[in-house]
């Protein structure tokens, strides 16, 4: 089977990568065209034409490889591919308006990389002075990224059929494919579209001023997690924190969950799974609030919600500085941190569906022992069984997962940072998260920011786009006709 299955392997074309690289690359033109009309009308007209040379670019590609031929289907090795250039060419791109907007080099990059992530982790000191273009800009990076732009691409742009298909290689974009991969995509985009003028609505009714409310709609729908000002959620009136939590709590849930569709009994039980650990979280975290920070029960059972969604859904808001958290109250938000929210939400983390999976696999085999040898168990989930594919993809994810953060953690465990503190910000990354125990906006050495950028790109992929990326074999061998 091993020699059969390498005599069917096809390396990627070079061609089709360059076709549909520069082709979504007018779909980002177009999201691109935003902030710079935004800066045109908050009057900032020198950082609007800071966006002229990144749209130069991505035009310039379009009509270079327009006129490429359009391939008969898409392998899912160039399709995986395709996604993680495009993950690298936006922040590449918006680094330079955001250098014209004040920031170094390496920190336009960091900022760029942490919005269309959608982590939210800053290196920035403080945010107090920063033009609103660029704080626009973030959150529009937030919000788009947060939907998938192979998704907003697919739906605007890509034919259906094979070659769309061929591109749906991660999270929304592989839900319940059925028929059209073009209508689907639009489908979730208007669901999209709607949780976000929802969240939108919410927090004009909390009476959040006009701008504030559309940054943290952009960022909470998105689970990105910026916010207009240093202190996140913690100036805010309790209404609008709630606002703003529940936008992040409707983008954690997977968003073919509110359309109508068979087999949503696995979303369902994603939804269910997602609120449990939200009230044992909030419950765990109210004490520990109480018993190692000192705050009343009321403070404690005000700011132990805000921070179990946020943790959770992987928004990484917050209303209270997680610095000063107890090693207790970083610990449980780490394991939040780290199973994440729904598979086909826009939340990071390993996600509760493959968490869900592993256990059932973990039931069937304790269960399996108390058996005759004969007896059949067939694992199975939300009444559907489970395929050993299924199985074994989702372990591979949660050990691809934890390598990731072990391998990325070790370095700051040598350079001497505490481990815990270190560990959190790890996690924090690697989920796509924003919580921050301090050390991203200290003056943190070049490698450990580049560490964390990595850890971003890799959680926002689950890091097999990227292996794929890297393998040797997806370059070389012989390859199909087009």
């Amino acid at each position: 089977m091993t020699g059969q299955a390498g005599s069917l392997h096809y390396a990627v074309r070079l061609g089709v990568i360059a076709k549909y690289v520069g082709q979504l690359g007018l779909v980002l033109a177009a999201l691109t065209l935003v902030p710079a009309l935004v800066a045109l009308l908050l009057g900032e007209l020198g950082h609007a034409l800071a966006y002229l040379p990144p749209l130069l670019v991505l035009l310039v590609g379009w009509a270079l490889t327009r006129h490429l031929p359009t391939p008969s289907q898409v392998q899912i090795n160039e399709g995986m591919i395709i996604v993680a250039l495009l993950f690298l060419l936006v922040p590449l791109l918006m680094s330079y308006p955001l250098m014209q907007m004040g920031l170094s080099l390496q920190s336009a990059l960091f900022e760029s990389i942490s919005a269309i992530t959608t982590t939210g982790l800053t290196s920035l000191p403080s945010q107090a002075g920063l033009p609103d273009a660029l704080l626009f800009s973030r959150a529009w990076m937030q919000w788009y990224g947060g939907l998938g732009i192979v998704v907003l691409s697919l739906a605007l742009l890509v034919p259906p059929g094979a070659v769309a298909k061929g591109l749906a290689v991660n999270e929304a974009e592989t839900d319940n494919l059925v028929g059209s991969m073009r209508a689907h995509a639009r489908h979730i985009l208007l669901i999209y579209l709607g949780l976000t003028l929802g969240a939108l609505l919410l927090n004009r009714l909390a009476r959040l001023d006009g701008f504030d409310s559309l940054l943290f709609s952009l960022s909470a729908v998105s689970t990105g997690g910026f916010a207009p000002h240093d202190s996140s959620l913690a100036e805010l009136a309790w209404p609008a924190q709630w606002a703003v939590s529940l936008g992040c709590l409707a983008g954690a849930i997977p968003l073919a969950l509110y359309g109508r569709g068979e087999e949503q009994a696995g979303n369902r039980l994603q939804l269910v799974a997602l609120l449990l650990l939200i009230a044992l979280l909030s419950l765990l975290l109210a004490l520990r609030l109480h018993l190692d920070c000192g705050l009343g029960w009321q403070q404690a059972f005000h700011h132990a919600p805000l921070l179990a969604i946020s943790a959770q859904t992987t928004a990484g808001f917050s209303s209270l500085e997680p610095a000063s958290l107890s090693d207790g109250s970083k610990a449980l938000l780490l394991l939040a941190m780290l199973a994440g929210g729904g598979v086909g939400s826009t939340a990071g983390g390993v996600k509760l569906l493959r968490l869900l999976i592993a256990w059932s696999a973990l039931r069937q085999y304790l269960l399996r022992s108390s058996l005759p040898r004969h007896a059949m168990l067939e694992p199975s989930l939300a009444g559907r069984r489970l395929a050993d594919e299924e199985i074994h993809a989702a372990l591979l994810l949660i050990l691809l997962f934890g390598l990731l953060v072990l391998l990325s953690w070790l370095p700051f465990v040598l350079l001497g940072y505490p481990p815990l503190d270190a560990l959190f910000e790890v996690v924090s990354a690697c989920g796509t998260v924003g919580l921050s125990s301090g050390l991203s906006q200290s003056e943190l050495p070049g490698l450990l920011r580049a560490i964390l950028a990595l850890d971003m790109l890799m959680g926002r992929l689950e890091i097999l786009a990227w292996l794929v990326l890297l393998y040797p074999g997806s370059w070389l061998g012989h390859r199909r006709e087009v």
